[in-house]
């Protein structure tokens, strides 16, 4: 005998339970045999009420996307990395000697493989956060890279339209992002200290692998403008790296971390750096004003007469700035300059 039932079948069970549902037990006064007596009882029999069901509550939830930050934690996270915004755009300025701003977009949670589907032609630096364990990826789109490379070598910053980089341009490539590194353990000290540290570049998003495809990340993406040319650069780390101080990244932590930045012993360290940094003095020995035809016929034992009168002193420059004014003189077989006095800004 076959176990399964066929349609006719079927129909009939779900007809002999409707029955059982609307069966409604005889009276005291009805005859042996059940059956309601009367028209009445007839009545009742046809009238009986279907059961009525509760309208149940329920939430649409994506088991292909789950949630694993919280919104409070998303929100830590956007503010650490506005902080390294500003610091990142302040490091490549110097480093280019040119502006350089860099503003944050969005930051959410995705499936690795879907932010690896929406980005193309770009420059992939896998790094490491040291000590957090695992890998994450800084993604610079290549019209920028190709821009800054261009400013870097003396060029007016002309986004070239190109997909892969020479031997020439990768080393300058990671001693950009290695810029980009300081701006980001500088931010991140607040919660952690990291050492980021390049593992490998790439320039094709399918050799970009850090995480499973449906592992859940969180991409920042920025902005970033220099002179005319604008690209877009994102950060990509997946949860795996940040689930061990998932803890931390709560507003109030991340706010008395900050205030704890402020005790004596920073102060003292801070002081420590700013005076052992090096900084570039020089003396003007006076202005003359020549032709370019003149400039051009200067050789070796040639005299240049200056607006500099000899007892008078000269003044010293830090930076672009006099803050010193001395006398040029001879020690063994070098020259030297002697403060006299320094110079007062009202």
């Amino acid at each position: 005998m076959s176990d399964m039932l066929s349609q006719e079948e079927i129909e009939a069970l779900l007809s002999s339970l409707q029955e059982q549902d609307s069966f409604i037990p005889p009276a005291a006064d009805s005859p042996a045999g059940g059956r309601p007596a009367g028209p009445t009882a007839s009545i009742a029999a046809t009238t009986s009420r279907k059961p009525v069901r509760n309208a149940i509550a329920y939430e649409v939830y994506d088991f292909r996307r789950p949630d694993k930050f919280s919104k409070e934690q998303l929100k830590t996270l956007q503010m650490l990395h506005e902080t390294f915004a500003r610091h990142a755009a302040t490091g490549l300025s110097a480093y280019l000697r040119s502006p350089v701003n860099i503003d944050l977009i969005s930051l959410e949670q995705v499936p690795f493989d879907e932010y690896l589907r929406s980005i193309n032609n770009s420059v992939f630096t896998i790094m490491s956060l040291s000590p957090l364990a695992g890998q994450s990826v800084l993604e610079m789109e290549f019209d920028i890279v190709l821009s800054m490379i261009d400013r870097l070598l003396g060029g007016p910053g002309r986004a070239l339209r190109r997909t892969v980089l020479t031997d020439i341009e990768r080393p300058l490539v990671r001693q950009m992002v290695e810029r980009l590194f300081g701006g980001l353990k500088s931010a991140w000290e607040q919660i952690v200290l990291v050492n980021p540290s390049i593992e490998g570049m790439e320039t094709t998003a399918q050799f970009v692998q850090i995480a499973p495809p449906n592992d859940i990340v969180v991409t920042i993406l920025f902005e970033v403008r220099i002179g005319e040319n604008r690209g877009a650069m994102s950060l990509c780390i997946p949860y795996l790296v940040l689930k061990p101080i998932a803890g931390k990244l709560s507003a109030q932590k991340w706010f008395v971390s900050s205030s704890k930045r402020a005790n004596p012993a920073n102060k003292r360290a801070l002081t420590h750096q700013v005076r052992n940094t090096k900084i570039d003095c020089t003396v003007c020995l006076g202005d003359t004003k020549i032709s370019v035809r003149e400039f051009m016929d200067l050789k070796p034992g040639d005299t240049l007469r200056l607006d500099q009168e000899q007892a008078n002193p000269l003044s010293m420059l830090v930076g672009k700035s006099p803050k010193f004014v001395g006398f040029p003189a001879v020690s063994g077989r070098k020259m030297v300059f002697t403060i006299s006095n320094i110079v007062t800004q009202d």
